[in-house]
């Protein structure tokens, strides 16, 4: 569980840390939260990719490490095959986060401190992963079994069962974030289930 007095916030704000496993359903959740309740949600995965931006120091300290392998025509980069080199060797999947989590970090106070917003939803897949639990005061879990969550990245990344896998098992096991979250949103049937679990946890 989120101790909430980490956050000295004069404003009192609910800083929902909302994450899960890769595929579970974090974005159908934050989309919903967003549309349905008019929240403003912060996702890691947008400043992520901000931080990998064109002709960015980041890039090109990925540029410098990997070589043209990871570099698009148009000088973009190629994700698709970063994937593949930091999803099998952790050792470089580090390197990377010690890169971009600072970065994300420092986006996510910088636009807390911009609103004034009595709830905000961080949404933020390596939540756990990144050590960035002490910026929010509840930690929700979005989960659901692992034949569906393997079935969903698959058709989702158009992945083989070993990449899949091996995305799945580069991230802290689901039971282990569901050990820590004060509300776990089961994502194994209809979406107006889903959306159920959500409006029970937001209004309460």
């Amino acid at each position: 569980m989120v101790n909430t007095q980490i956050i000295a916030d004069p404003k009192q704000q609910r800083i929902i840390g909302l994450t899960g496993g890769i595929a579970t359903g974090k974005t159908t959740v934050s989309s919903y939260l967003a549309q349905h309740y008019k929240l403003p949600v912060l996702d890691a995965d947008v400043y992520s990719k901000e931080a990998v931006s064109q002709n960015s120091s980041i890039l090109k300290e990925i540029f410098t490490r990997y070589g043209d392998r990871v570099k698009l025509a148009d000088g973009n980069l190629n994700r698709s095959v970063l994937g593949d080199i930091i999803f099998t060797d952790s050792a470089e999947r580090l390197w990377l986060e010690s890169k971009i989590h600072p970065v994300v970090r420092d986006r996510f106070v910088l636009e807390q401190q911009r609103l004034d917003n009595q709830t905000i939803v961080f949404a933020i897949p390596l939540l756990f992963e990144a050590n960035l639990t002490h910026l929010v005061t509840e930690i929700w879990v979005v989960s659901c079994d692992r034949k569906t969550q393997l079935s969903r990245l698959q058709q989702r990344n158009n992945l083989t069962l070993q990449q899949a896998l091996t995305r799945i098992n580069s991230q802290l096991p689901l039971s282990e974030k569901i050990a820590q979250a004060d509300v776990v949103l089961e994502n194994n049937s209809t979406l107006e289930d889903l959306y159920r679990q959500c409006d029970l946890h937001i209004e309460h």
